[in-house]
């Protein structure tokens, strides 16, 4: 495991607290949302907060991210407007896009968030075009793209990789390895030490990462973006996580894992290592702390208020965005 030196400021800490704060209230509500029947196909990303918020933390909102059929915490570390995106999960008009995309094809081109996407591996060569199109274009943007372990196993990502060593493209490759492809454990589909590994092959540095650690995926990040900035071309990163809850809402029992596992991870929880981080360093009060967690908790009640009284799209509404006419 790679180590983490201190040396973070403030306001970047708390941004990141609050931010991790600010996906699990999202995601709690968007569960219970879905519970009551108000949204389909939820996959929660409750445990993996620090992965895209101690990566993100380096990024403008002129780079992109692409991000996976769980990427509600993609969208949040990214920076969208959370209103907007629980709105969207709804189905509304006022959604991030217009209600016609729901929970796993959110995206908001201001923010940089090209989208997530409900096929397996799909965004991963969509990235190293964009990567392509920054080294094209002669900007120091950067592309990350965020996939499972399971996707790691897909074909375009190793054609992805090779292509993104050969032209240095600034694209970051994070596989968020939470250990379950759906049910299947990643000893059981993943051959050699680690997915890390593979990157060797692709002439790329690589490096395994706590990812239950925002502090270390802070450090990993600053290096990963700094590189693919200077046109050093791209890095893979794989954090370990865990997802606390199935890999839907119907996934239950998880039959697939023990609770010795769940204890050991959730022991390491990402939110409440940060508390202890930022408490014994001075960084923040005990007070200072518990108001992040209110105002967060408020943000969220005041996103589901917006989307429980925005509309649904008009029936008008069917067909446009769907197709391009050329003159």
């Amino acid at each position: 495991m790679a180590t983490t030196t201190i040396g973070i400021d403030r306001d970047t800490l708390l941004w990141m607290y609050t931010t991790m704060v600010t996906i699990r209230r999202f995601e709690e509500q968007s569960k219970r949302e879905a519970d009551a029947g108000k949204l389909r196909g939820m996959h929660s990303s409750i445990g993996q907060e620090a992965v895209p918020v101690g990566v993100c933390a380096h990024l403008r909102d002129d780079d992109y991210v692409l991000g996976t059929h769980r990427s509600h915490h993609h969208c949040i570390a990214k920076g969208l407007d959370i209103k907007q995106m629980m709105a969207e999960l709804l189905g509304k008009s006022t959604g991030t896009n217009k209600g016609k995309g729901g929970t796993m094809h959110i995206a908001d081109i201001d923010k940089g968030m090209l989208g997530a996407n409900g096929v397996v591996g799909s965004n991963i060569p969509v990235a190293t075009g964009v990567g392509l199109s920054a080294k094209v274009r002669g900007t120091d943007q950067v592309s990350v793209v965020f996939f499972g372990d399971g996707a790691a196993n897909q074909g375009t990502l190793h054609e992805a990789m090779n292509l993104a060593g050969i032209w240095k493209l600034p694209v970051i490759f994070v596989c968020e390895n939470n250990r379950y492809a759906e049910s299947t454990p990643v000893e059981y589909s993943v051959a050699g030490e680690s997915i890390a590994a593979r990157a060797e092959g692709y002439d790329m540095p690589s490096v395994i990462a706590d990812g239950q650690s925002v502090l270390e995926m802070y450090e990993i990040g600053s290096e990963a973006v700094a590189r693919a900035r200077a046109g050093g071309g791209p890095t893979f990163i794989e954090a370990q996580t865990y997802r606390y809850l199935g890999h839907f809402g119907a996934d239950n029992p998880l039959a697939y894992r023990t609770q010795e596992e769940e204890d050991y991870y959730e022991a390491r929880d990402c939110i409440s290592t940060m508390v202890s981080y930022l408490l014994e360093n001075d960084v923040a009060t005990q007070e200072e702390i518990e108001a992040i967690d209110a105002a967060a908790l408020a943000n969220v009640v005041e996103a589901t208020r917006f989307a429980d009284e925005s509309p649904f799209p008009d029936d008008g509404e069917l067909t446009t965005d769907v197709y391009i006419s050329y003159a």
